[in-house]
């Protein structure tokens, strides 16, 4: 996976005053000013299934989309399914995608009002939402100040545990409680953040929790410090890790965080790659300034969301790094 400022220089730069947020900074959805105050954020997201069952599989992938409204601060609204269906699977297969997906939506709030489905070799889906999200409330991965503390709200080791439950060398418990998280929406760490006026908010997935914060880094002219012993993981990750179950995903994004990222000496392989690990439907990582940090945890504590602070906004580094990882 190349890095994501890599990405960022081959996508072109619409101009358009209304466009309030485009491809410039990589962040995780197109907001466009409808009227005065009134902006529209718009996303697309899909991907090959990370579960056998094809229930889960659509409710993830529903939540995963939904998940880059909630990044900008915004609610969704309206989405339309997007569906790569090979023509050996069985109907019912498609069938029990799109249920999963209706019932994850319905949670939220979203009316699904239609879709497209091709054939293809490979079996896909996700979503394209539309959501709104009043001018004052709009979060950006730009935002983040030095000071800032970084909060996030889901633990990582998605990836790691779906690539060992394909290979069936996952316990079920360790693979249950992971499609728990994927499913559980990021709403109400959206609206905590929001209601503590946090400054900055990305969604951790396909990019790790290294990647998205190096993103973030990047969109805000600041450096992170994160420490690994903060990072909420998923039970049964790193021992899974150990066990050599580390996606090509991840390992290509600690690939490219070698370029960005200044290492602790005492961070092992393993540590790096948990930081790095690709993520399906992840938490948000949010930036709020230290002295709102206590009005955040209570915000996300009065919605049942959790949060965990992983480390801090600095001033960028003279040595070019966008984050410093330490354990």
């Amino acid at each position: 996976m190349e890095d994501l400022g890599e990405v960022l220089s081959h996508l072109p730069h619409a101009q358009d005053p209304n466009l309030l947020v485009g491809t410039a900074t990589g962040d995780d959805a197109a907001v466009y000013r409808l009227a005065e105050g009134v902006l529209t954020v718009h996303t697309a997201d899909f991907f090959p299934p990370i579960v056998d069952d094809a229930y889960d599989f659509g409710a993830i992938a529903a939540v995963n989309a939904l998940s880059d409204v909630y990044a900008m601060g915004g609610r969704p609204l309206i989405a339309l399914n997007i569906a790569c269906f090979p023509e050996d699977l069985p109907r019912e297969t498609l069938g029990r995608i799109l249920r999963g997906a209706g019932d994850a939506a319905r949670e939220a709030g979203v009316v699904i009002g239609g879709g497209h489905t091709v054939k293809d070799a490979e079996l896909k889906f996700g979503l394209a939402v539309t959501g709104v999200v009043e001018e004052a409330s709009l979060l950006t991965n730009a935002g983040a100040r030095p000071g800032d503390a970084l909060v996030l709200t889901k633990p990582v080791g998605t990836g790691i545990i779906t690539t060992a439950a394909k290979a069936q060398q996952c316990g079920e418990e360790t693979l249950a409680e992971a499609v728990r998280t994927m499913r559980l929406l990021n709403r109400a760490a959206s609206e905590a953040a929001v209601a503590a006026g946090a400054r900055a908010a990305t969604d951790v997935t396909g990019f790790g929790l290294i990647g998205h914060l190096t993103g973030m880094m990047r969109a805000s002219g600041a450096s992170a410090q994160v420490r690994l012993s903060s990072v909420p993981l998923l039970p049964g990750t790193r021992e899974l890790l150990e066990r050599g179950f580390a996606p090509g995903g991840t390992r290509a994004n600690l690939d490219a965080a070698n370029a960005t990222t200044a290492w602790d000496a005492q961070l092992s392989e393993d540590d790096r790659l948990l930081l790095c690990d690709a993520q399906t439907s992840g938490g948000l990582l949010i930036a709020v300034a230290q002295e709102r940090l206590g009005a955040l945890e209570a915000e996300l504590a009065a919605r049942g969301a959790d949060g965990a602070a992983v480390g801090a906004v600095a001033e960028r580094r003279a040595d070019g790094a966008l984050v410093a990882a330490s354990v």
